[in-house]
């Protein structure tokens, strides 16, 4: 596993890298192979990254992580499974790669297909991508939500990362027990959806995406189990597919 954290200040404050570094040194546990940090041109959007070096151990798949002009920064926390086929599609169309990672290989989809990247995507994963040109951040969780993904939004900043105590570090107070959240954990013992335990912060949950841009938070569900297909196959011919 990776950890991801980030800090969107909505108001134009700038952002301090030491908060950054707060947050990532919450989560170094996530990621013991090395640590990295991005603060956007006009200062007020900053990432960070905590690396399990898996696929590729070299500098070159090191996070933050950029497109080939650095309008496109990507923080990710996963592994997608059909990575190398993805990446044989996106060459052939011209894109360029500098790391042999899974990671670079969302980058290039997302430049192609936007929030639809998602759709040819197989594996566990979270991540968020920050776009530049459009000044807009997109956030994403694997269709099961294997890799966690939590985020706060206040009057004037945006703060997500992989856990609650990343988020912690940033807050002046602590966040109030949301008492809304208790019945459903004692009774099933786990939290809902988007709950956390505390108000104001939330998960976002399995199978969706989110986009910031002017302030404005939208969350959206990109995939759902789909049992209208059935499959015409006799007894013996699905014991041979199995």
């Amino acid at each position: 596993m990776c950890g991801i954290s980030g800090k969107i200040y909505l108001n134009g404050e700038k952002i301090n890298q030491a908060d950054l570094k707060s947050m990532t040194d919450a989560i170094s546990h996530r990621g013991p192979d090395g640590e990295g940090f991005y603060i956007n041109p006009a200062g007020n959007v900053g990432l960070g990254h905590r690396r399990l070096a898996i696929i590729d151990l070299s500098p070159a798949a090191s996070q933050p992580m950029s497109n080939e002009d650095g309008t496109i920064w990507i923080i990710f926390n996963g592994e997608i499974y059909n990575y190398r086929q993805l990446r044989q599609d996106l060459e052939r169309r011209g894109h360029k790669f500098k790391s042999q990672s899974d990671t670079e290989t969302i980058i290039h989809l997302y430049e192609d297909y936007g929030e639809g990247c998602l759709e040819y995507l197989r594996g566990m994963f979270a991540f968020a991508v920050w776009d530049e040109k459009n000044q807009q951040l997109f956030l994403a969780r694997d269709r099961l939500g294997k890799k966690p993904l939590k985020y706060y939004l206040g009057k004037d900043v945006f703060i997500f990362a992989s856990e609650l105590k990343a988020i912690l570090t940033q807050l002046a107070a602590k966040p109030e027990v949301d008492d809304q959240a208790l019945p459903h954990f004692f009774a099933f013992n786990h939290l809902a959806a988007s709950a956390t335990g505390f108000k104001g912060i939330y998960k976002l949950p399995p199978a969706h995406y989110a986009i910031l841009k002017n302030g404005e938070l939208k969350i959206k569900k990109y995939w759902d189990l789909d049992f209208s297909k059935k499959t015409a196959l006799t007894y013996s011919e699905a014991q041979e597919e199995l």
